[in-house]
């Protein structure tokens, strides 16, 4: 009882959860999204143009198959740059706040897209070409890698409780609305505009956007929970060494659960379309249509699982989505090598919108809440970003090194265990969805004056 009384007493000097949240949140979740998409169109139409053309221009003298790879080797850059993004970010969002830090970010992935609009190949400049791809994409990075902690806190830190697996896939929902403008973006300029300039059109159109994003991002107001943590001077002073010390085994959950979800989202999305143009010899715009219905069926299907994630907790609706990816790993190619495009693009579908959707979903309100609100910048960014690096940024790669060295079935085979890790990651976290997070920021307060902290 002394100990639920001292709970209380501590989140009402704290504050809880204060009357005008919901009238808007909905304003913060739609900033959040429109946000995360500008950032994510600059990502995606990096890897887009890395598995149809960057081999063309930037490596002329490999092989079609070495081309292929050292694009796909410079699109990983962009992945070793997230941690790094996530830790300097997380450490300043924690300490400073969430919305300064999704500012810079934004501007950081604008110029640094833009000007790869503006490289010169490497037929004008030699080996300084893909030099300087190589320091841009590794600026892109670094932009991601911040982005996502603050556009994410900000929707959760905002949202009403019983509400967060709902707004916090907000701005998850950016990831299939970047998908599906970077790849609608890139067909019609190639499409329609000479195939010199065709390729730069789409990275030189992102600082339109950036502008964008900025006007409406400035607007935003600092999130409840962080501002009860300034108001009290609780802040961090090393936010990363504080989340790694009270929190290690989340942060390496969060790892295990965003393996599969990433790394196979980059093999249904980016490597599918080096494969259905290379290996089955078909033109180049029929994976793009996949993808784009599939990001498109994603604005529904993700927000429909975070919702539902409110309802019956995180967890269940996670492994639903590592299940459907370790079952679906070799059908995916069974019906991609049938060579009929209606059967390619549902093998897409099924892929993007329930394996990894079932999981992106609630993804980001699951982080946030494994997270104690003086570290959680941090703490999410480090599981979310690290898992990036050996997942997501190397699985284009690492795929069409196993297709050709083994064949299909290789690439069938380490899908299928990315998606066995996460699994496993889920059946031992911690269910999280109706957690308080004022009671998750009381125990951070208690952290604060010297008691010892809970196991996690």
């Amino acid at each position: 009882m002394q100990a639920e009384r001292e709970k209380e007493e501590i989140v009402e000097r704290l504050g809880g959860e204060r009357e005008g949240q919901t009238s808007s949140i909905r304003q913060v979740a739609l900033a959040s999204f429109i946000g995360t998409a500008i950032e994510w169109y600059d990502f995606f139409l990096y890897g887009t143009a890395a598995a149809l053309i960057f081999g063309q221009l930037f490596f002329p003298e490999f092989s079609e198959l070495a081309g292929t790879l050292a694009a796909f080797a410079t699109y990983a850059v962009g992945f070793v740059a997230r941690p790094l993004g996530g830790i300097v970010f997380g450490h300043y969002g924690d300490r400073i706040g969430r919305k300064a830090m999704l500012v810079l970010s934004l501007l950081i992935m604008g110029v640094a897209t833009f000007l790869i609009g503006l490289l010169p190949t490497y037929a004008q400049v030699g080996v300084l070409a893909p030099i300087l791809l190589v320091i841009l994409r590794f600026l892109q990075g670094i932009g991601i890698g911040g982005e996502w902690g603050g556009a994410v806190l900000m929707a959760v830190e905002h949202s009403p409780r019983g509400r967060r697996g709902f707004y916090g896939s907000w701005p998850q929902m950016g990831v299939p609305a970047g998908l599906l403008g970077g790849n609608l973006v890139y067909l019609g300029a190639t499409s329609l505009i000479p195939a010199d300039w065709a390729w730069r059109i789409p990275f030189l159109f992102s600082i339109v956007l950036v502008a964008v994003g900025l006007f409406i991002r400035l607007k935003l107001l600092e999130t409840p929970a962080f501002q009860r943590v300034k108001e009290t001077r609780t802040e961090a002073r090393m936010p990363i060494i504080d989340v790694i010390r009270t929190y290690p085994k989340n942060v390496l959950l969060a790892m295990g659960m965003r393996i599969a979800e990433n790394g196979t989202f980059y093999v249904l999305t980016v490597f599918v379309l080096s494969y259905v143009a290379g290996e089955l010899g078909l033109d180049q715009s029929v994976g793009q249509i996949g993808v784009i219905i599939a990001a498109a069926i994603g604005l529904l299907t993700i927000p429909l699982f975070g919702a539902l994630s409110d309802r019956i907790g995180r967890r269940p609706v996670y492994m639903f989505g590592a299940a459907f990816s370790l079952v679906f790993a070799f059908p995916f190619f069974w019906l991609l090598n049938t060579g009929i495009e209606p059967l390619i693009w549902l093998a897409i579908i099924l892929g993007v919108n329930l394996g990894h959707d079932a999981m992106y979903g609630p993804q980001a309100s699951f982080f946030a809440e494994l997270f104690g609100t003086r570290v959680r910048y941090s703490g999410a960014s480090l599981g979310y970003q690290l898992a990036s690096v050996i997942a997501g940024g190397l699985s284009p790669f690492i795929a069409t090194a196993l297709l050709a060295g083994f064949g299909y079935g290789a690439v069938a085979l380490y899908t299928a265990a990315m998606a066995l890790i996460t699994l496993i990651s889920v059946i031992l976290a911690t269910e999280t969805f109706r957690e308080d997070i004022a009671a998750t920021q009381a125990e951070e307060q208690r952290l604060i004056s010297g008691a010892q902290p809970r196991v996690q």
